[in-house]
């Protein structure tokens, strides 16, 4: 037992989850959601100009490479997501979610003055690298600032605005693509530099930011933890007009003799948390091979199947980025009301069964270049709220201690194995002119997300409106 000295008690958790929506959390919400609109926005730009890229007079890249870029980014992204989520832990969220989105701007411009395959490969795994640790930093924070009563369908939305960027950036796509705009070099490189510049907007409006609370208790800073607290009620009231409701009691009681929680959480991780660790594995797996899969080489399939010029390949992104946020926003509050394991279960499902589904049409060639887009958003419009899903999931599972390592983890061996070997895959498939050569890739993909339906069904924790506390103790909780 920890000396009673090194032991405190708080109500931290308490307190946030108790305040009414504010314009703080609309504060929250858009300082690091907008990550994800503008990652949207640059991924679907690359996906619209794999067509621009191939025709590059510099460039030239081959199907091939345009799956190996897309690779080296998602390698990028398992790599900076392992190490940040391990700094965000250690150093506290607000130090790494404004690095991590400075070395992503810095890189997305970089790859806008690339000069051969290589050079653009280095910048993507370095672009990679910082929407990766976002993925950890963003994700945390946003689960620990945000009420438990609503905690599922915001999660939901922030990661599904990544397609609002998506479809601006299908639209930029058709701007930067028309030679009687741009000259033809020219206009993937500004649609990269431009696309960075923007996160510089996010800098700045991550200043007004705190750290979150809960990782000052956690970390023996309970006075900080206190006052920042203190600070968020005020900026609430003052917002609302309203005196706050009162707070439950209920308090923790949490150590502050152990600064380094990482050999323990790793320690939980394989022993009172295998369970979970094993339905994170599924979820993350399968919608990231789903998604980058098709999403990487959507203009390839477009070009060389159904004969679409490279500068209208925006022109059917636009309806499956859109689909892709509706998902989300219209599925989102279920998660909250019918609970995780049903919608879970049921979005993988219906996923990967519409996936093996459209395969099968697409290989007999049943679809035309309209009918097949309209089939990927059907099919994505569900597959967005369980990718989602699959990060909420990993987040709110596992302690606070470990949460951004947990994230990171997940998504790590999700991308590692599903998003950098399904790009490269699908991009090798297209190469032989097949169709049904592809059909054995979505096949595969729709068995993936059938597989995690059957684990969410029996492994999936009913963490809907409870407090994280709730869901996984604090490793640095002491029992009364």
């Amino acid at each position: 037992m920890p000396d009673s000295a090194a032991v405190f008690e708080t109500d931290v958790p308490a307190r946030l989850d108790r305040l009414p929506w504010s314009r703080f959390h609309w504060l929250v919400i858009i300082a690091l959601g907008i990550a994800w609109v503008l990652d949207g926005l640059e991924v679907t730009i690359v996906g619209s100009l794999s067509g621009a890229l191939t025709e590059s007079p510099v460039l030239r890249l081959t199907g091939a490479q345009v799956g190996l870029a897309a690779s080296a980014y998602l390698i990028g992204a398992v790599t900076g997501a392992l190490f940040f989520g391990w700094l965000t832990d250690r150093l506290g969220r607000k130090k790494l979610f404004s690095l991590t989105v400075l070395l992503y701007l810095v890189a997305t411009i970089a790859c806008g003055l690339s000069w051969d395959f290589w050079s653009f490969a280095f910048f993507r795994l370095l672009t990679g690298a910082g929407i990766g640790g976002e993925y950890a930093a963003v994700n945390a924070t946003i689960q620990e600032l945000i009420p438990a009563r609503r905690r599922g369908f915001t999660d939901l939305v922030i990661n599904g605005s990544f397609w609002l960027g998506a479809a601006v950036g299908a639209l930029g796509a058709l701007l930067v693509l028309n030679p009687a705009v741009i000259p033809g070099d020219y206009g993937w490189r500004f649609a990269f530099i431009i696309g960075g510049a923007l996160g510089f907007i996010v800098l700045l409006l991550r200043r007004y930011l705190p750290e979150s609370p809960r990782w000052l208790m956690t970390h023996g800073q309970p006075e900080e933890a206190e006052r920042v607290v203190a600070e968020i009620e005020r900026r609430v009231e003052q917002a609302t007009g309203k005196p706050l409701p009162p707070v439950p009691h209920q308090a923790l009681r949490l150590r502050t003799d152990v600064q380094s929680w990482f050999a323990p959480a790793a320690s939980a991780l394989f022993s009172d948390y295998r369970r979970r660790a094993v339905l994170g594995i599924a979820l993350m797996a399968a919608q990231a091979f789903c998604y980058n899969a098709v999403f990487f080489t959507y203009a390839l399939i477009l070009q060389q199947f159904y004969n679409i010029p490279s500068g209208d390949i925006g022109w059917f992104m636009l309806p499956f980025a859109l689909g892709n946020f509706l998902g989300p926003l219209i599925l989102g509050r279920l998660f909250d009301t019918l609970g995780r394991r049903r919608m879970i279960t049921a979005t993988y499902a219906i996923s990967g069964i519409l996936m093996a589904l459209t395969g099968w049409m697409f290989a007999a060639g049943y679809l035309d270049a309209m009918q097949q887009t309209a089939a990927w958003t059907a099919i994505f419009f569900v597959a967005s709220a369980a990718a989602s899903s699959a990060y909420l999931t990993v987040g709110e599972s596992f302690p606070l201690e470990m949460r951004a390592i947990a994230i990171a983890l997940f998504y790590a061996f999700g991308t590692g194995v599903g998003g950098v070997v399904g790009p490269a895959l699908f991009g090798a498939l297209i190469d032989t002119g097949e169709r049904v050569s592809i059909l054995w890739g979505y096949l595969l993909g729709g068995a993936l997300m059938v597989g995690a339906a059957v684990v969410a069904a029996w492994l999936a924790v009913p963490a809907e409106r409870r407090a994280l506390e709730d869901v996984a103790p604090p490793l640095s909780s002491v029992r009364t």
